[in-house]
């Protein structure tokens, strides 16, 4: 069921056009890596300030809001650009283990933001007050650090594995599932 829903997104026209453009792909996945530049970059010196390892004249609060609005606007546009890449190449991933190790990841990103983003994220005046950062500021973000490596470890994977059968994103026709020649 998965793999069909796949194989029906990658024949939509709009992912078609993406896919098999002379520019758009590579223009999609150079927004992706713009975007993972300013989100990757402030969840680093955010994560870094946190662990005293960087920017230690400024406070917790001061970097995590400063940093704020640019790591949602890279979020965005890497979340956008990934997913307009996987609809591209839907059947692809759909069989590549290290796209399914990034969605677990994924995964656990979430549960890391739902543990520490009240009690650290969200409450970086009191970590401020905090004669030192406290030991579950840390956590959050040397968990962080090694959570983020390992999305881009496994995100880097994606394009050195290769399909089974040599299968690469196909057209195909959306009503009969059939694949279509290539104009």
């Amino acid at each position: 069921m998965l793999l069909s829903f796949a194989l029906w997104v990658q024949s939509l026209g709009f992912f078609t056009y993406l896919r098999e453009g002379s520019w758009t792909y590579p223009v999609v996945m150079s927004l992706h890596m713009v975007g993972i530049a300013l989100f990757g970059g402030m969840i680093l010196m955010t994560d870094m300030r946190l662990l005293g390892w960087a920017m230690t004249s400024h406070s917790v609060s001061d970097v995590i809001d400063q940093f704020r609005w640019t790591k949602r606007i890279g979020f965005l546009l890497t979340a956008t650009c990934g997913f307009l890449l996987f609809c591209c190449k839907a059947e692809e991933y759909y069989y590549n283990i290290f796209f399914r190790t990034k969605l677990t990841v994924f995964a656990l990103i979430f549960v890391h933001a739902m543990i520490f983003r009240g009690s650290v994220y969200n409450n970086a005046a009191a970590i401020d007050r905090a004669p030192q950062v406290p030991g579950r500021a840390k956590l959050a973000a040397s968990l962080s650090l090694l959570l983020w490596v390992s999305v881009a470890i496994a995100g880097r994977g994606i394009g050195y594995i290769e399909t089974p059968f040599g299968l690469h994103a196909q057209r195909i026709d959306p009503v009969s599932m059939s694949v279509l020649q290539r104009p």
